[in-house]
This record gives structure tokens, C-alpha cells and sequence, in this order.
């Protein structure tokens, strides 16, 4: 972070600037694979039922993926016995990302089994925390995940309309689970708590970066090949400026460091939790759509490949306008209209070329952060 904000490990209580540990980023790594093979959902199984599945995977992972960047948080993770607890956790989440490819299927019960564990474990280094009111807090959610975790491991028990509806129970009750407990008892360490979270969308840009290569990948490597991984590297950078380049993650920062101390897990809850859920699931689609499409290069590309691409952007910009809303900074105007332009270079894509509809998302992206500024130095005047 800039400034200085992020000065390292430096105790636990709260209030002070904490950096994110080498630690965690390793923990992190199993996110990436997860995200891959969320990916992996969609391009077997591109179709309405596909993306259905993906955003009930992606909503139950991300929520505990969620409770331990706030568990890291309340507790960092510096003594021997808490890194041997996240290191279980992590053991859990990997058999979570092996499974989500099936989980609806074969791989259901083995998918219940480690979100039991990581739950669990979650819970387990939580009441660790020396904060009184955050060990309250804990204890009053803890039950509602318990209970979301016995759904998904009874899911892996059931099969058709059954497994589909404990599924979505699971994923409806985490993400009410807030309004059904107190969550204004956690105290939030906003200089961690940002960054911890910037580095997730950065891993998940990767995955998106990371498809377009694989498409190409095994190929001799010609001007088409060339073109494409260009301009998939130009659409990566250009997610990027969108979320990072305009100093947002010191705006974010300065937000929640004003706030007070009970409005403060609301504001991150919902910039950082219901806000990256669209982001997130917005680079998964992308992702897929790029993996689907680029697979016959200078061709049409199917209609499942350029809907993903260009609803992939849109869902990440308009995660983004409710992440900065929530937050209370913008401009948005620019990105929710652009939110919605995208969608239309999908005939683009299926009509003329995968490379065509990539160049064009790049320019509209470019176009649209070029319009923002403008208006920034005109309001500045």
C-alpha cells in the first residue's frame, strides 16, 4: 500500500496498521486453483445450468474464503499453533477446489467434508482471539455456518432437485447470515483488511490472463496467437486500472478508517463481501469465455464463449460500482453505463471473431477510463 498505511506485523490489537503476511499469500494460492476450476464449470458445461452451478460454488467458497481474510485479520497468524490450524484449513479448502468440478455430482460428499473442515477450523482459531466482543460475535455466527456446512455435506448425499435445493439453501442462509447475527462486535483492521483483499482480485485477474495463454498454448506461435494473447493481456491490464489505478484502495482505506467502530463490519461486509462477489464471478465468466472462444482463432466464436466474455466484464464492472458506492466514492456514472455497453459486443464476437470482440472490450474499457479522467480534471478545476 502507498503512504505508508501497511507497516507490518506489530501486534493484535485493534486500530493498529498491519501488513498482510507471507503466510496468508501462501494460504491464498489455493484460492487460485479454486478459481480455476470454477472456471473449469463453465467450460464443460456452458449453458444456463453451468453458470447456475458456478455461482452457488462461487457464493459458498467465497463466503469462508471471506471468514478467513476477516479471521487473519482479528487474529494474525504468528504462533506455531495457529499456522498449524490455518494450514488444516488450507488442507480443507485444496480438497474443496478438487472437488468443485463434480461437486454437484460424485464429488459432492468429498466437497462437504473438507467445507466442514474449514469451517470448523475457522471457528476453532477465532475464539483464540483475545478480543472479547469479537469472540461474542464469532459464537453468535458460528451456529448459521455450522448449519450452512451441514447442508453442503448432506447435498453430497442427495441427488437432483434434492442436492439443487440444499445447495441453495447453503448459499441463501450465508449470505443472509449477517442480518441473522451481530456482526458489529468484530473490530476490523482496515490497512489489512484492504490489501488482504486487493490481492485477491489480482489472483483472480491472473486466472483470466492464465486462460487466454492456455488457449493459445501448443500452438505454433503465428500472428493470430500473437494477437490474442496481446489483447488478453490488454483487457487483464485494463480490469486492473479499473480497480487499482485510480488510488481506490486508499480511498477504501480512508473510508473505512473513518467510519465508526460498530458501522465498520457493515461497510466491509458489503463492499468487500456482496461488492467482490460480482467481481469475482465476473472474472470467472471472463475466463471461461475467453477459454471457450479463443479455442478456434480468426473464427466466429460460439454463442456460450462470447456471452461469458462480455457478461464477464459487465458483472466485474458492476461489482465494482457497488464495491465504490458501498465505500462512498466514484465517479460511477461511466462504469455503470460501460457495465452495460459491453453486453453488446457479444454478436461481435459470435458473428465475426473472438479477437474482434477482445479488441473492441479493450477500447471501450480505454474509452471509458479516459472519459473518467477527463471528468476528474474538469471537476478539479
Amino acid at each position: 500500500m502507498k503512504n505508508g498505511h501497511l507497516t507490518g506485523w506489530v501486534g493484535s490489537t485493534p486500530g493498529e496498521a498491519t501488513r498482510v503476511s507471507t503466510f496468508e499469500m501462501f494460504f491464498d494460492l489455493v484460492f487460485v486453483f479454486a478459481v480455476t476450476q470454477l472456471t473449469d464449470i463453465l467450460v464443460h458445461r456452458p449453458d444456463l445450468q453451468g453458470v447456475l452451478r458456478m455461482t452457488l460454488v462461487l457464493g459458498v467458497v467465497w463466503w469462508m474464503y471471506g471468514g478467513y481474510a476477516w479471521l487473519t485479520n482479528a487474529v494474525p497468524p504468528t504462533d506455531l499453533a495457529s499456522r498449524l490450524l490455518i494450514l488444516v484449513g488450507m488442507a480443507g479448502f485444496l480438497v474443496i477446489a478438487l472437488a468443485i468440478p463434480e461437486a454437484f455430482g460424485d464429488s459432492g460428499l468429498v466437497f462437504g467434508i473438507g467445507y466442514l473442515i474449514v469451517t470448523v477450523v475457522h471457528l476453532a482459531l477465532f475464539v483464540r482471539s483475545a478480543e472479547e466482543r469479537t469472540v461474542l460475535a464469532v459464537l453468535r455466527l458460528a451456529p448459521f455456518n455450522l448449519l450452512s456446512a451441514g447442508l453442503l455435506f448432506a447435498a453430497g448425499f442427495g441427488t437432483g432437485n434434492a442436492d439443487w435445493a440444499l445447495w441453495s439453501l447453503a448459499f441463501l442462509l450465508q449470505w443472509v447470515t449477517p442480518y441473522l447475527s451481530k456482526i458489529s462486535g468484530f473490530a476490523i483492521r482496515p490497512a489489512h483488511f484492504v490489501e488482504r483483499h486487493g490481492m485477491v482480485v489480482i489472483i483472480v485477474l491472473g486466472e483470466s490472463l492464465i486462460s487466454v495463454v492456455i488457449g493459445v498454448a501448443g500452438r505454433p506461435v503465428a500472428a493470430g496467437e500473437v494477437l490474442v494473447a496481446v489483447l488478453g493481456l490488454g483487457l487483464t491490464a485494463a480490469l486492473w486500472w479499473v480497480f487499482f489505478a485510480g488510488s481506490d484502495d486508499e480511498r477504501a482505506l480512508e473510508s473505512l478508517e473513518r467510519a465508526a467502530d460498530d458501522r465498520r463490519p457493515w461497510i466491509a461486509l458489503q463492499a468487500f463481501g456482496y461488492g467482490y462477489l460480482p467481481v469475482l464471478g465476473g472474472v470467472v465468466l471472463l475466463a471461461a469465455g475467453n477459454k471457450i472462444a479463443i479455442a478456434h482463432i480468426a473464427e466466429p466464436a460460439s454463442w456460450a464463449g462470447a456471452l461469458f466474455t462480455a457478461g464477464g466484464v459487465s458483472l466485474y464492472l458492476a461489482g465494482d460500482c457497488l464495491y465504490r458506492a458501498r465505500l462512498g466514492f466514484g465517479p460511477n456514472g461511466y462504469r455503470a453505463w460501460a457495465a452495460v455497453a459491453v453486453l453488446f459486443t457479444a454478436p461481435l464476437g459470435h458473428y465475426v471473431s473472438a479477437e474482434a470482440q477482445l479488441a473492441t472490450l479493450l477500447a471501450m474499457l480505454v474509452s471509458m477510463l479516459l472519459l473518467e479522467a477527463r471528468g476528474l480534471r474538469k471537476d478539479a478545476e
